[in-house]
């Protein structure tokens, strides 16, 4: 527990439902949702499709959503992927031919088809109680009449201005006047209240064909995309089978490749070796271990994970307890690696987090993107849809995994999280932050079940993040003076971050005495409700 007299913020507590989003007007619209009658799953996309609207700049309808959803807190989980795939016409050959070795953020090269509709009206059709059109709603009403600024968007926005200013349609919607809003300003985007609102009437059609896909085709098309029409109205998302691994007791679930939860769970076999009794969760000590463990388990991320139906993701290896071993034999703890060994190979040859529980215990763990803030800079003309980067996963290299080709899916950084203990679900979470949410996966959980910490302190606490290939790590300004002065000793690189470090959401469900706590992320503008 927290103390008092420090500034801070307790978990929340509730009963019959509770949702934890990174931003007010949706944490609201989701309780509002559970109020109505609507389930979990209901009350995530709702809250979802609201910080599309006044969370522009990580989240959007132009860009991908996974989900891990636990019917009635059962422990059989159900996890989607959707996630954009590159169009029919991307051929690595193509890129090659026309000199392009290196795909761009503001690039039409970087836009993946968007699946966030197709995921949010196939998870509504299967598992939803309400409509969608009584669910996209609010969204569509803070779209058209305007919401107010808050705070950390304000940010967002401002850091984002050289980005926009580059896209015509971008710099029309967000810097009115010319200059970002700021904080308290109101702001609408009636263009994307409009699109939202044909989806709601006419459902997943009216995203991908006719004239909303014909805006964005055309749009894509004109600055020498290669996305057609059928792109989009093949673009259909997947249920998959979660993977797992068991961490003190937990088994702690993710959604397999593309996307990287496998490192999150790597991580997490690495750092159940490592020492915690006695240890400060802030000391030298425990801060190296976990960005040495950090720098390995991402090399492996960079060679191993891509789309498993286009290469061979050793994803079972990944998670093996011998490797673990081996990577966490590589830690010296006197001393940063110099240079990071060679890749063992197998032996046999900006983003929104929402989390909702309801009075039936449905647990939904959800996250949506557009990768970057305000994803590949580009928005189209008509409808006001901004495209994810996603396609920024791909390198442009023949015989890579992640190399780009048709249809294919990106390396992907999104992940929600699912806790089971027994038969039961017991906590859904996430963690936003890009390339961080495999590294803030582990740092949240470990902070919970090593160190005693609550929901919310787990969250608040002090993050760092090594960046891949270097011996930088990125080091919040709260973390202690002297550890960041001993990390150094030990050869690590500290720079401190652009902005704080990621963001997270949980719940935990008490099943024995009937009631849920909740925490939100302290650096974002969010919060959690009980109710």
């Amino acid at each position: 527990m927290r103390n008092l007299e420090l500034p801070g913020r307790s978990p929340a507590h509730g009963i019959q439902g509770m949702a934890a989003t990174s931003h007010t007007l949706a944490t609201s619209t989701a309780i509002s949702i559970l109020q109505k009658g609507g389930n979990a799953l209901d009350a995530a996309i709702a809250a979802c499709a609201v910080q599309c609207v006044v969370e522009p700049e990580s989240t959007g309808i132009g860009g991908d959503c996974f989900c891990l959803y636990a019917p009635e807190g059962s422990a059989d989980l159900i996890a989607f992927n959707g996630s954009g795939k590159a169009p029919m016409a991307a051929t690595a050959d193509w890129y090659i031919e026309n000199g392009i070795t290196e795909i761009e953020q503001q690039s039409p090269h970087s836009v993946t088809v968007p699946a966030a509709i197709d995921a949010w009206c196939q998870l509504n059709r299967n598992h939803g109680k309400l409509d969608l059109g009584e669910i996209l709603a609010p969204a569509i009403a803070y779209a058209r009449d305007g919401y107010p600024v808050s705070s950390r968007v304000s940010v967002d926005f401002a850091l984002a201005s050289p980005l926009l200013e580059k896209d015509p349609n971008l710099k029309r919607i967000f810097m009115p006047g010319g200059a970002t809003p700021k904080v308290g300003e109101m702001h609408n985007q009636p263009e994307l209240a409009r699109t939202m609102q044909m989806v709601a009437d006419n459902g997943r059609e009216a995203f991908y064909t006719g004239e909303l896909a014909e805006d964005m085709v055309g749009y894509l098309r004109d600055l020498g995309g290669l996305h057609t029409m059928e792109d989009f109205a093949n673009s259909v998302g997947d249920y998959v089978d979660p993977i797992s691994t068991n961490f003190r007791g937990y088994d702690v679930w993710e959604c397999p490749p593309n996307g990287q939860g496998v490192i999150a769970l790597l991580l997490l076999n690495i750092m159940s070796g490592i020492k915690t009794e006695g240890v400060d969760p802030l000391s030298v000590e425990r801060l190296h271990a976990e960005i040495e463990a950090g720098r390995l388990a991402y090399q492996d991320r960079n060679v191993f994970v891509a789309d498993p139906t286009q290469a061979d993701v050793p994803t079972d290896w990944l998670l093996s307890e011998e490797h673990a071993a081996e990577l966490r034999a590589h830690i010296d703890p006197n001393k940063g690696m110099d240079t990071l060994p060679p890749v063992a190979l197998p032996k046999h040859e900006d983003t929104v987090y929402i989390t909702v529980v309801d009075k039936d215990r449905n647990a939904c763990s959800f996250i949506n993107t557009l990768f970057h803030n305000f994803g590949a800079g580009l928005n189209a003309t008509k409808s006001g849809v901004t495209f994810t980067n996603r396609g920024q996963g791909f390198v442009i290299e023949p015989g890579h995994r992640n190399c780009i080709a048709p249809g294919k899916r990106p390396l992907h950084t999104i992940i929600p999280g699912m806790v089971t203990k027994g038969d039961k679900a017991v906590m859904p979470f996430g963690v936003m932050g890009g390339h961080y949410q495999s590294f803030g996966h582990m740092h949240l959980l470990t902070k919970y079940f090593d160190f005693d910490m609550d929901i919310q302190e787990a969250q608040d606490c002090p993050r760092v993040f090594p960046l891949s290939g270097t011996r930088k790590v990125e080091i919040e300004g709260t973390v202690p003076a002297e550890t960041v002065e001993g990390l150094k000793a030990l050869g690590h690189e500290p720079i401190r971050p652009v902005k704080p470090i990621g963001g997270s959401q949980a719940i935990w469900i008490d099943w024995e005495r009937g009631f849920l706590t909740g925490g939100s992320e302290p650096r974002k503008d969010g919060a959690a409700i009980g109710y």
